[in-house]
């Protein structure tokens, strides 16, 4: 019995989420990184898109040393990449979304062009996302936007459906229409057909609001048109993330046991 005990092994994984990077910029950084960890720790790395999940893995007798060293290379490789990492759990986008909204008692609305409702279709994915959730509006034509989500008429004619002075009305005049706090808006060509010189397919606006601040992007995804709608919308509910997790949220702690 006393060498079963004194040959138990204890195991433990460690997450960090990121966003913003392709598998080949991380794999540049984490292969180095990898080539120092010691034998009783492994790393993986999966990657969708610009979504991207780090896992450690360890092994030790010492329970005490193995959280010791899972913490110490999490917070290495979240030094790395810094504002990029969104959480340190294994959580999709829209489970790390619903928990900002709920630690800071905020209620979120999406006003959706080209992403057609993918955006409420995610955030309401999770179970008891109708705590924060409280409707979309699908403006696929321009009358919806203008008639329903008070985008001026004049912006619609001088700068197009896909613009940041359009997205940014978007998002305004669902928060308004919808009573809540923050709101999604998106707004671009998803393909295969509609693009232009100025204005390829895969060329996305979006935009967040969160009380009187309003902030936008603009994006050109490659891919088929389902790859540009979940891209589209990936990006613009990490937008609404980060900015909740700098504005309103406490930093997320590492792991420290």
């Amino acid at each position: 019995m006393a060498d079963q005990i004194q040959q138990q092994q204890y195991s433990e994984t460690r997450y960090l989420i990121i966003y913003g990077y392709t598998r080949n910029e991380l794999s540049k950084v984490l292969t180095r990184f990898e080539a120092h960890l010691p034998q009783n720790i492994s790393m993986s790395l999966n990657c969708k898109q610009e979504f991207a999940k780090i896992t450690l893995s360890g092994t030790d007798k010492s329970l005490e040393l193995l959280r010791f060293n899972l913490n110490k290379h999490q917070r290495t490789i979240a030094e790395l990449f810094r504002e990029e990492v969104l959480a340190f759990e294994d959580l999709t986008i829209s489970e790390i979304l619903g928990r900002k909204l709920l630690e800071n008692e905020l209620t979120v609305s999406a006003a959706e062009s080209c992403t057609g409702g993918n955006v409420a279709h995610r955030i309401t994915q999770q179970s008891g996302s109708s705590a924060y959730f409280l409707g979309s509006i699908v403006s696929y034509a321009n009358d919806v936007k203008a008639n329903v989500l008070n985008v001026k008429r004049s912006d619609l004619d001088n700068f197009g459906a896909v613009s940041q002075e359009v997205v940014e009305s978007m998002a305004k005049g669902v928060a308004e229409l919808m009573h809540t706090d923050c709101s999604i808006a998106t707004s671009g060509i998803a393909g295969p057909d509609g693009g232009s010189p100025y204005k390829p397919v895969g060329t996305v606006w979006m935009a967040v609001k969160c009380g009187n601040t309003v902030i936008s992007d603009c994006k050109h995804f490659k891919g088929k048109r389902n790859d540009v709608i979940e891209a589209a919308t990936n990006h613009s509910m990490v937008m609404l993330i980060k900015y909740l997790r700098d504005n309103f949220a406490l930093e997320e702690d590492l792991t420290d046991e």
